[in-house]
């Protein structure tokens, strides 16, 4: 089982929201009303956990070891949505979501192959560990800035318990697993060929509810992540490319092969397609 192990790593580097938050720092002065609103819609963003959660669990039942770890997933997942509340609490209170705003985020999602899940959600937090960088830059003010670098580290400690997960599927399901990754690797890195934000929280995940079936559709402000990412933290074709690069990278040390580019992942997933051992 990889669970108790990945509990320890994760347990050991725990942050506290009370103690390890510079709440003292907060400078008033530094934090716009536009910035304050990111925020708020982050924080909604971040509680679509309990949805993603109860999708998990659903899907995975036949596999406990992945259920359990999840248990720790949802708690850091939504502790990081607390702590941005917590920051509108002190400082901007009239921002607080209500309790209908988050909950309106939490909805069924359609059942989905398990594997292509666990390699979207790798994806997913690879993204979000760039966003949140980004974000921590784009803010001027000292305590949310830290507040985005510490989500961001989680994120990517997210990101590598995936990728252990993603290496036990490849050794009980083997073409299944490759097909799969390799699948859902060419949509998450094929961002800039596509017009949406290619995150979990912004496709389509219920059918009967579409198109009001994405987590961003949901949000107070629907266009809200497009203008986050184009005119606020700026996402750009640079910071695109290090997200491209590192799903890249982690499915070549994955298959034992390089790819230099989406264009050869996709190769790579049609020789799976036609059943021939790629090169």
């Amino acid at each position: 089982m990889l669970y108790p192990e990945l509990f320890k790593q994760l347990e050991a580097v725990r942050w506290n929201l009370d103690t390890d938050i510079p709440w003292q720092s907060f400078d008033a002065a530094c934090l716009s009303d536009e910035q304050a609103q990111t925020i708020k819609m982050n924080a909604i963003t971040e509680w679509a956990a309990l949805p993603a959660t109860e999708m998990f669990l659903r899907d995975n039942r036949g596999d406990s070891d992945f259920s359990a770890f999840i248990s720790v997933w949802f708690f850091e997942e939504q502790k990081h949505s607390l702590v941005l509340m917590e920051y509108l609490r002190r400082f901007r209170p009239e921002l607080v979501p209500t309790e209908d705003e988050l909950h309106a985020v939490r909805f069924e999602f359609d059942p989905a192959p398990a594997l292509e899940t666990l390699m979207l959600h790798f994806c997913g937090e690879i993204r979000l560990n760039h966003w949140y960088r980004r974000a921590a830059e784009w803010h001027t003010e000292p305590v949310i800035k830290a507040i985005y670098e510490t989500l961001a580290r989680d994120e990517a400690r997210h990101g590598g318990a995936y990728l252990r997960y993603m290496k036990r599927a490849l050794v009980r399901c083997g073409d299944e697993a490759r097909t799969a990754f390799a699948k859902v690797g060419v949509l998450m890195a094929s961002a800039r060929r596509t017009a949406q934000a290619l995150h979990p929280t912004n496709l389509h995940v219920n059918a009967s509810l579409f198109p009001n079936d994405t987590v961003q559709s949901r949000l107070p402000d629907p266009a809200w992540l497009e203008a986050w990412l184009d005119r606020q933290i700026r996402f750009d074709a640079d910071w695109e490319g290090r997200v491209v690069e590192r799903i890249l990278h982690n499915l070549g040390l994955l298959f034992g092969r390089s790819f230099a580019n989406v264009q050869d992942l996709n190769r790579y997933r049609k020789e799976l397609g036609r059943g021939a051992q790629p090169a």
